[in-house]
């Protein structure tokens, strides 16, 4: 079997494309290998930071040297961006911007064939292609090939996949290159997604994690239908009335899509078949700075709706955001205001990073004009590493002594020698259980400590044995995913 590799960067949403590449190279009898030795190597590169660029780069770079004869195919947002500059690396034969992933699997198959331009010209129109050397270039701003739908989605190396019902962003913040790299949004139909869910529960699947770029924004682009609105909340109550889903997460939802219909529905399934799990990307608690960002809600909107979470899901509820440091212009007065904000509200969690300018956004230009000083957005980031430490061990200490739900995940080996058994909490905690449990096993259990790095400790109470489903036949996953 000609063997390759994914090698994905960045987002969840990133990461359900490189899971649907390898599972559309699979059916077509090709094997996963590991990048020192595959035909091909997919590259997944993210391009949010000017740090996700060079460590793609520095990837490319290292895989040709360990593996010169492997063709590396480089996908994704920096794809997009900047696809000449991929191309000039060495070891690379095939750059697939955004616009064209719907083609990376056929492209990657190819180019294991050991096929070339001309064979290739067939995915395309001659004119939304072109070559530099010997590497194909597939990209343009029309992004017809962009939206990749996932084969049926299983548990397998995950055992909570993700399922990618958006695409794209309509958004314009001031400092995100994505409207550029993944094209406005895009919504995968209904009954693909209801198709895609009962696949997964044929198959033996627990939990489902929905991503999307913007998911906040499913259904907005598809034609009305006087049946049912086309919202999130409407796909989710769906989805729970049609079928048999045991669990399912929302991943990051903007704060201002947390409407009333959505909130909800976290009242009514939270912790039964829905995650008390919400992130809501905040980036500044300041408000003149979320102006500056061209952010769609005010600090006090962000804080409504979690305080209209917590009163559907109570404390058991997880909340994580994103947060960034050294927007151009940020003061110190407006970076106290955004660690006062944290301060006062319930995080578990926070995903922290530097401003980066991104060529071609409104950031970059006002990088040029008001730069925050490198020692002080180091300064700043550690204080935010802080609080987010401090917030994370409040957060999860609260629970020792409780009982909580799990499902158990592929436990690193040096965990399971030490017999225990990694898994994660319907309300999105680390835990690690006093015994073995195959993966993908429901199981009660009780929080008896916390470890240095905060990893939850706990022993089952009540492993839920619950019989599975006979898994279906690669054809009638097939049926699954593509009905008609």
């Amino acid at each position: 079997m000609p063997g390759f590799h994914i090698e994905n960067f960045g987002c969840r949403a990133a990461r359900a494309d490189g899971e649907a590449i390898a599972a559309r190279l699979e059916a077509s009898s090709c094997a996963a290998s590991n990048p020192h030795t595959a035909e091909v190597v997919v590259v997944n590169t993210c391009s949010v930071t000017a740090e996700a660029d060079r460590e793609a780069r520095a990837y490319i770079r290292r895989t040709h040297r360990r593996n010169p004869s492997a063709r590396i195919v480089v996908t994704g947002c920096y794809a997009q961006r900047a696809p000449d500059e991929l191309a000039a690396l060495p070891g690379v034969a095939a750059v697939v911007g955004n616009s064209h992933k719907a083609l990376a699997p056929q492209i990657a198959h190819n180019l294991m064939r050991g096929a070339g331009v001309e064979s290739d010209r067939s995915l395309v129109r001659i004119e939304a292609m072109k070559s530099a050397g010997n590497v194909l270039l597939y990209s343009d701003d029309t992004f017809a090939h962009s939206f990749l739908e996932e084969a049926q989605v299983v548990p397998g190396a995950q055992t909570r996949p993700n399922l990618k019902i958006q695409e794209g962003c309509s958004n314009r913040c001031t400092f995100c290159v994505i409207p550029q790299t993944r094209g406005n949004s895009r919504s995968l139909l209904p009954e693909n997604v209801i198709a895609q869910v009962r696949g997964f529960v044929a198959a033996g699947g627990r939990e489902l994690v929905f991503s999307g770029i913007n998911m906040g924004r499913w259904g907005r682009d598809l034609p009305p239908d006087p049946a049912a609105p086309r919202t999130l909340a409407s796909l989710v109550r769906a989805i729970f009335e049609q079928t048999a889903l045991p669990l399912l997460r929302l991943s990051s939802i903007e704060p201002m899509d947390w409407d009333d219909n959505l909130i909800a529905l976290m009242r009514n399934y939270g912790g039964t078949r829905l995650c008390r799990h919400a992130h809501l990307p905040l980036q500044s608690g300041s408000d003149s700075v979320l102006r500056r960002m061209h952010r769609r809600y005010r600090p006090w909107h962000y804080a409504q709706k979690i305080e209209s979470l917590l009163a559907a899901a109570a404390s058991e509820i997880t909340f994580g955001a994103d947060i960034m440091a050294g927007f151009p212009g940020e003061t110190d007065a407006e970076f106290k205001e955004t660690l006062a904000f944290i301060r006062a509200l319930p995080f578990g969690y926070l995903h922290l990073f530097p401003f980066s300018p991104r060529p071609g956004t409104r950031g970059w230009a006002l990088h040029q004009q008001y730069p925050v000083p490198p020692q002080v957005v180091a300064e700043r980031m550690s204080l935010l590493r802080s609080l987010a430490e401090e917030k994370m061990h409040a957060h999860r200490a609260q629970f020792i002594g409780r009982e909580l739900n799990a499902i158990t995940l592929h436990t690193p080996a040096a965990l399971a020698q030490s017999g225990q058994t990694a898994a994660l909490t319907e309300n999105f905690l680390p835990v690690e259980i006093a015994g073995t449990l195959p993966s993908n096993t429901p199981v009660s259990l009780r929080v008896t400590s916390l470890t240095s790095q905060s990893t939850l400790q706990a022993i089952p109470t009540d492993p839920q044995h619950h019989s599975l489903p006979e898994p279906l036949s690669p054809q009638d996953l097939l049926v699954h995913a593509f009905p008609n």
